[in-house]
C-alpha cells in the first residue's frame, strides 16, 4: 500500500502546490493538500502546527514547507508521525521526491586535506595557530607547516609543538633536510617531502613520509623510494607531482594514472595548489574538475593553499568537493544534484517561475505588502495594487511611490530589490528575506537556517511600514 503523505500549506501556495502535485504522474505516493490558515506558507512554524493540525487518520507523512521554522523533531514525535521539511521551492518537490525523501550523505569521505600555511617562518606562533584553527574549520584534516627555501626557521620545534597540543595533526613540508628531521623529533605527523636520497630521515622518526622524484618529472625514483619503504614496513604516500597549465598539466595527470595503476593499494597525494593558485578563474570549478579526477584515481589525500586572494575558500571548496563526490561515486551517479556548494556564482535552476506564473500569484494578493521574484524576464514586484517588472531596480522604483514618505520600508526594499538584480544577473535563486546562496565561498560562523532567520527578523521589524497602504 502507497505512502500517504499529507502536505501543508498556506493560502497564496496551495493551488500552486496541486498542480505540482497531479504533475507527477510516476509518484509512488497517495497525497492530501490541507491549508492551516495562514497566507503565506514560509510563515508556518511547528508552533502553529501543532494548534491547528487535525485529524491525522490515515496519514504516513507530513511534509511542511521547506521554509517553515520550528523543531520538527518535537513536534513529530508528539504526533507520532515523521513531520519533514519539503523543499524551499515549489518546484523542486519532483527533484527532492526523485530521491526518495533521502538527502544525499555527505557527512563520508574518503580524502584527506592537508591545508599548508606557506609563510608559517615569518609569522608568530599566536597568528600560525589561529590560522591552523580556521583551516581546520573550514574542513582541514592536517595542517601542513611550510617552510621558506633559505629562510631560517629557528621555532620550528615550537610551532609543531604548539599544534599538536592543539589537537591537530600536523606535517611540515619543506626541502631542506635538516628541518624535516627537526620536524619530525619535533613529533610532526607527515614530512614534505623525502626523495629517494633522503629516505634515511624516515629512519630516524616516526613521521610518515610523503615521497617526491629525485628529478621531476622522471618517476622511476620515486617507485623505487615506494618499493624500499614497502618492503621495510613502513607506511608512506606517494606524490608524482601535479604541474601548471602548459607546464605539463596533461603529463602530470598521466603520471598519476599511471602511479595508481603501478601500485593499486598504495596512499597517493595530489597538490592542487599549482591549479587553484597558477590559474585564474574561480576555483570552484577548479577543484571539481580535480577532485573528479581524483575520485577516479581513489587519490587519497590533497595538499592545498589559501595564498592568492583568488583562492581563499579553497579549504571549504576542497571539503565540499571530496563530498560530493565520494557521494556520487557511492551512489554510481554523476556528480550532479548532489550538492549546489561549489556552484557559488550561477544556480542548477535559477528561475523557478515564469512572468505569467508570477502575475497568476501577484492576482491572488489581497494586502498592501510587496513581494518580490526574479525570472528569466526581470524582478517583479507585486502587491494587492499591481505588478511591476524590470531589469533594473531604479526603474521599479517610481512605482514604488508610498516608499518615499517611508525611510525604513524603502531601506528594506532597497536591499531587496539589491539581490533580486544580482540574482537576475548571475543566475542564481532569489527568495525574499533570505540571504543569497554564495556555497563554499562564503564563510560563515551561522548556519543558513540562522541567516534567514536574521533575515526574516529584520523583516519583522519593519512590518509596520510594509503594511502601510494609501488608503491608511
Amino acid at each position: 500500500m502507497p505512502e500517504h503523505i499529507l502536505f501543508l500549506t498556506g493560502k497564496l501556495a496551495e493551488k500552486r502546490l496541486l498542480r505540482v502535485l497531479e504533475s507527477m504522474h510516476e509518484r509512488d505516493f497517495s497525497y492530501e493538500v490541507r491549508n492551516i490558515g495562514v497566507s503565506v506558507a514560509a510563515l508556518m512554524t511547528a508552533g502553529m502546527i501543532d494548534r491547528r493540525l487535525e485529524t491525522l487518520e490515515g496519514v504516513d507523512r507530513i511534509m511542511v514547507p521547506g521554509l517553515c521554522r520550528g523543531d520538527l523533531q518535537s513536534l513529530s514525535e508528539k504526533l507520532g508521525i515523521p513531520v519533514i521539511r519539503g523543499t524551499d521551492d515549489l518546484k523542486d518537490l519532483p527533484f527532492h521526491f526523485g530521491r526518495n525523501f533521502e538527502a544525499p550523505d555527505l557527512s563520508r569521505h574518503s580524502v584527506k586535506i592537508f591545508a599548508e600555511i606557506v609563510d608559517a617562518a615569518e609569522i608568530s606562533l599566536e597568528e600560525l595557530l589561529q590560522r591552523a584553527l580556521d583551516y581546520r574549520d573550514d574542513g582541514a584534516d592536517v595542517i601542513d607547516i611550510g617552510c621558506l627555501p633559505d629562510t631560517d626557521f629557528p621555532g620550528l620545534e615550537d610551532a609543531v609543538k604548539l599544534l599538536k597540543e592543539a589537537g591537530l595533526s600536523v606535517s611540515v613540508d619543506s626541502m631542506d633536510s635538516e628541518e624535516l628531521l627537526r620536524a619530525g623529533q619535533a613529533g610532526a605527523d607527515y614530512l614534505l617531502s623525502l626523495k629517494e636520497s633522503t629516505l634515511w630521515i624516515a629512519e630516524e622518526v616516526e613521521a610518515i613520509p610523503v615521497l617526491i622524484p629525485e628529478e621531476h618529472p622522471q618517476v622511476d625514483s620515486l617507485y623505487r623510494a615506494m618499493r624500499k619503504l614497502s618492503e621495510a614496513g613502513k607506511p608512506y604516500i606517494a606524490d608524482s607531482i601535479l604541474d601548471p597549465i602548459h607546464f605539463g598539466f596533461t603529463e602530470s595527470l598521466i603520471r598519476y594514472s599511471e602511479l595508481r595503476k603501478k601500485f593499486p593499494d598504495c596512499e597517493i597525494m595530489m597538490g592542487v595548489g599549482n591549479l587553484t593558485e597558477l590559474t585564474e578563474a574561480d576555483t570552484t570549478g577548479i577543484n571539481a574538475i580535480l577532485f573528479g579526477v581524483i575520485s577516479e584515481l581513489g587519490i587519497n589525500s590533497i595538499l592545498t593553499t589559501q595564498v592568492s586572494p583568488h583562492a581563499r575558500s579553497a579549504v571549504r571548496e576542497a571539503d565540499a568537493a571530496r563530498r560530493m563526490f565520494h557521494a556520487a561515486k557511492e551512489q554510481d551517479s554523476l556528480p550532479k544534484g548532489i550538492d549546489g556548494s561549489l556552484l557559488t556564482v550561477h544556480e542548477r535552476n535559477p528561475f523557478s517561475y515564469n512572468g505569467t506564473e508570477i502575475n497568476e500569484i501577484a492576482s491572488e494578493v489581497k494586502d498592501p505588502s510587496y513581494r518580490i521574484q526574479v525570472s528569466e524576464e526581470g524582478i517583479h514586484v507585486y502587491n494587492r495594487d499591481g505588478i511591476a517588472c524590470a531589469d533594473d531596480p531604479f526603474e521599479l522604483f517610481p512605482e514604488l511611490r508610498e516608499l518615499s514618505d517611508d525611510a525604513p520600508h524603502a531601506f528594506y526594499m532597497g536591499i531587496e530589490l539589491h539581490k533580486a538584480q544580482l540574482a537576475l544577473q548571475l543566475g542564481k535563486r532569489y527568495t525574499q528575506d533570505q540571504a543569497l546562496d554564495w556555497g563554499a565561498a562564503l564563510k560563515t560562523d551561522k548556519s543558513e537556517s540562522e541567516t534567514n532567520e536574521e533575515y526574516k527578523k529584520a523583516g519583522s521589524t519593519l512590518e509596520a511600514g510594509r503594511k502601510r497602504s494609501k488608503d491608511e
